[in-house]
């Protein structure tokens, strides 16, 4: 089995936060700090390295931990972050976290590991209702396909997805750790509700 602590997590912070009103969203608070720490922190204990992929604010982020930004295509989505984590994280495998899932389990690069045996294989997480495309683990050797597809002029994750094998991992038991942080009024109605 791959050991999680051989990967490299890198969180997803390079957004225009677009439905947060223009918001860098990893900065936005969450029960007294950025929604990139609670992020962070899950991370750390899982992996050998954490990064982020940032475009704003990169002072902020690097108190925090490494940067990478989206040189190539900026602003593009996930897939932009992609291709940053892939070609400058340290590691082989590399696996990628929106910087909106505060409450990211703390068995997710173990279960991810576990699911990928080859290097086109790419482990997702599954909810038991729903794909969590940009939550995702992923070789380096699918660098030079995500390039091709991003140099195509297309930007939709799952299209790039379906070039590939995806090995759908289920996380219906930890379904609410992915709770979507999308809008402003889901924000406040997790701070509301507190950490469970």
């Amino acid at each position: 089995m791959l050991d999680p602590k051989e990967i490299t997590a890198v969180i997803l912070a390079g957004g225009e936060g677009r439905r947060m009103n223009g918001a860098d969203k990893g900065l936005l608070p969450l029960w007294g700090k950025p929604l990139v720490c609670h992020v962070l922190e899950r991370l750390k204990p899982q992996v050998g390295e954490v990064l982020i992929n940032a475009n704003r604010n990169l002072a902020e982020y690097r108190k925090l931990a490494p940067v990478v930004r989206d040189e190539g295509y900026g602003y593009v989505g996930p897939l932009a972050g992609f291709e940053a984590g892939l070609t400058h994280a340290p590691s082989e495998w590399v696996l990628f976290v929106p910087c909106d899932s505060p409450l990211v389990p703390l068995d997710l690069a173990r279960r991810l590991c576990t699911a990928v045996q080859r290097h086109d294989q790419i482990a997702v997480v599954d909810d038991g209702l729903q794909l969590h495309a940009a939550t995702a683990l992923l070789h380096q050797s699918l660098l030079p396909s995500l390039c091709n597809y991003l140099d195509g002029g297309d930007r939709k994750l799952q299209l790039w997805y379906e070039r590939h094998q995806l090995v759908p991992v289920d996380f219906s038991d930890e379904a609410e750790a992915f709770f979507n942080l999308n809008t402003s009024e889901a924000l406040a109605l997790l701070e509301q509700k507190g950490r469970g």
